[in-house]
């Protein structure tokens, strides 16, 4: 992995991205009042036909060093990363405001995606495996991913950059 200061400028110290991975894999929530200002969430950006970008919020877990979600297929950020995988994904914190960029593809091993499942599920969202086995399925979900099943991706982290935003702050650009 290759660590960059991004703020040697004002003499701010380089972030640790091991304390930047703890966070994450102590699972940020995104329900009401549980992040700043109200919750966290996610923000996922594809690449849009004509090369602009398309942003939307989403659920998403840190699982094994990777970002993962699920959407319907006919969504439009499930259409644009059919065509591109490349994507950023983001979301503030308390202690930093992370940005990850890198591709991601559709899961089709069955027991990642059971396993997405049941996170999903331990999270509050009672998702399900659907009969195929390689989605989800549940009473409910978010309005932008579609109607179900919805399918899962991996998101492969190729570099992050992380602003802090408590003292002493600092800006690092990690590239793994």
């Amino acid at each position: 992995m290759d660590t960059k200061n991004l703020a040697e400028l004002y003499e701010l110290p380089t972030l640790d991205w091991a304390a930047i991975q703890t966070t994450l894999d102590a699972n940020i929530p995104q329900a009401p009042d549980t992040g700043g200002p109200n919750r966290h969430t996610y923000w996922l950006s594809t690449i849009d036909p004509d090369g602009s970008p398309h942003v939307t919020a989403l659920g998403a877990l840190w699982i094994d060093g990777a970002f993962w979600f699920s959407t319907g297929a006919r969504t439009r950020k499930a259409r644009n990363l059919a065509r591109d995988p490349r994507c950023a994904i983001s979301i503030a914190t308390h202690d930093f405001d992370l940005t990850v960029n890198g591709t991601a593809a559709q899961v089709t091993d069955s027991a990642a995606v059971a396993d997405v499942a049941a996170r999903y599920a331990a999270d509050g969202w009672p998702a399900k495996v659907d009969d195929t086995g390689l989605a989800l399925t549940a009473e409910y979900s978010a309005p932008s991913a579609g109607p179900p099943p919805w399918h899962v991706y991996r998101i492969t982290v190729e570099t992050a950059m992380a602003l802090g935003t408590v003292e002493p702050g600092g800006a690092t650009r990690w590239r793994f």
